[in-house]
């Protein structure tokens, strides 16, 4: 009889997290059509039936896989001094870290959208949700130090500068700084100041 020496067994959150990232993984390489549980299972070195234990449906498994990918990718509120600077610095940021997010959500699950009779903006209101809470942390800021009149913008004005990347992010362009600034100067600052 031999063990391997070294080896432990993940239980809990750390398999949680392994199977997430598994499932993450798989759908950024193969798209939602070609995962499959034993694909996901032997991945994060486990079994199948520990994958169904904890989600029974593929659907199941890559909601929580998408959710637990972008819980752990957070960028982080930029405090530069002007609404503007955090804007911009936050669009860009997101421009780098979501780009490839993009690619999955709008061409790998394209099945996953078949299959449950869904469309993106339902994934992104029961996952992701649309605005940020730091949009409003950001506004609040800019109102505190007398830049804008009020922090109380609407939701959908609040959500316009990540809503317009994430449209550049899919059908424009390679995004550049003179984008970001166009959608800060140009659209989004100039309706902040007309709440």
């Amino acid at each position: 009889m031999s063990l391997k020496t070294g080896a432990t067994r993940r239980r809990g959150a750390a398999l949680d997290r392994a199977l997430l990232e598994a499932a993450w993984s798989e759908l950024v390489e193969v798209g939602y059509a070609a995962i499959t549980f034993e694909r996901v299972a032997e991945r994060a070195e486990t079994s199948r039936p520990v994958v169904y234990r904890r989600w029974s449906t593929k659907p199941d498994l890559v909601r929580a896989a998408i959710q637990h990918y972008y819980d752990n990718n957070h960028v982080e509120p930029p405090d530069t001094g002007s609404l503007r600077g955090d804007v911009i610095a936050l669009l860009e940021a997101f421009g780098r870290q979501r780009a490839d997010v993009v690619a999955v959500m709008t061409v790998r699950l394209a099945a996953y959208f078949e299959e449950t009779g869904t469309q993106l903006a339902d994934l992104r209101n029961t996952l992701v949700h649309s605005t940020p809470p730091f949009i409003t942390t950001m506004l609040h800021r800019a109102a505190d130090r007398g830049e804008i009149p009020t922090a109380a913008v609407t939701s959908r004005v609040a959500a316009v500068p990540l809503d317009l990347l994430r449209n550049e992010l899919i059908f424009g362009p390679p995004l550049t700084r003179a984008t970001v600034e166009s959608i800060v100067d140009e659209v989004f600052l100039p309706l902040v100041d007309r709440q």
